[in-house]
């Protein structure tokens, strides 16, 4: 039961780091960083609601008093990180900002900590280590190439801790709710607050190009729903720690694509950190 929800969360991690390969082919034309996350966010929102509202219709029955957990899924987790994670890359790098981002799974091991009282091992805090580390050397903290500000430091941290919260109040809506609902509402909550980032004009003249509108397609199913999905009902069955730290792999299979898709050269340092990061998943097993 464990390994499954193991590899659940792993193809979570998986499928999201595919989303480069979409959001480069988003970008080229014409989509800017807050029309992708609009994207996503009433894309996923659409194939969900069509999807249970054929097949299972109790997926959309919740109890009123547990909206701010999806809140907290939705507007506080997805779309604040979101936010924070672009306006970071407006103003550092994306080193710097891929580095903060991945400070997530310290956040997540430390407030399950102090909620759930999770036990803290040798072996989970080796695996924390090994992850980050790992996360750091893959998304660039070799090249040198580190320079911040203030302000871009708090929002790289600030995607963080807000990526960490999905996890955290999944845990708690997973503790009344199906991994289905916890995902449609999540994505119901981020759709209301992707409002104010729509850009109609911008979406009107992206979606006249086929390949715009496959690439959105994609990464609404394969970068989105599906790893939402897949990591939700791996989080059911997991401490909220051990799967912060194995969707740690994303950085790792975003690396990968860019070598073998985009013919990128894999540094030393990459290759070094895709290593700790699978030793951290062994350590896991």
């Amino acid at each position: 039961m464990k390994q499954a929800a193991y590899l659940q969360i792993i193809s979570a991690a998986a499928f999201w780091g595919c989303i480069g390969l979409f959001t480069r082919i988003l970008s080229a034309g014409g989509m800017s960083p807050m029309s992708i996350v609009a994207i996503r966010a009433f894309g996923s929102l659409v194939i969900l609601a069509i999807l249970f509202g054929v097949r299972d219709r109790s997926v959309f029955r919740v109890n009123p008093r547990h909206l701010w957990m999806f809140a907290g899924t939705g507007v506080v987790s997805v779309t604040f990180f979101t936010w924070c994670y672009f306006s970071a890359l407006e103003i550092t790098s994306l080193a710097v900002a891929a580095v903060l981002l991945y400070t997530a799974p310290i956040f997540v091991v430390l407030l399950s900590t102090l909620i759930w009282k999770d036990p803290f091992t040798k072996r989970k805090a080796l695996a924390l280590l090994l992850s980050v580390g790992g996360c750091a050397l893959v998304s660039g903290l070799g090249a040198g190439n580190l320079a911040v500000t203030p302000v871009g430091f708090l929002l790289g941290l600030g995607a963080g801790f807000f990526y960490a919260l999905y996890t955290i109040f999944g845990r708690f809506a997973l503790e009344h709710y199906s991994s289905k609902t916890v995902t449609v509402y999540t994505f119901l909550f981020a759709s209301a607050a992707s409002l104010v980032l729509i850009r109609p004009a911008e979406l009107a003249a992206g979606f006249t190009q086929p390949a715009v509108r496959l690439a959105a397609v994609l990464i609404v199913v394969l970068s989105t729903v599906l790893p939402y999905l897949l990591y939700t009902a791996g989080l059911s069955k997991v401490e909220s720690g051990n799967a912060s730290i194995l969707a740690c792999v994303e950085p790792a299979v975003a690396t990968l694509i860019s070598v073998v898709v985009f013919r990128e050269p894999m540094t030393a340092t990459g290759g070094a950190g895709i290593a700790l990061i699978f030793m951290a998943l062994w350590l896991l097993k």
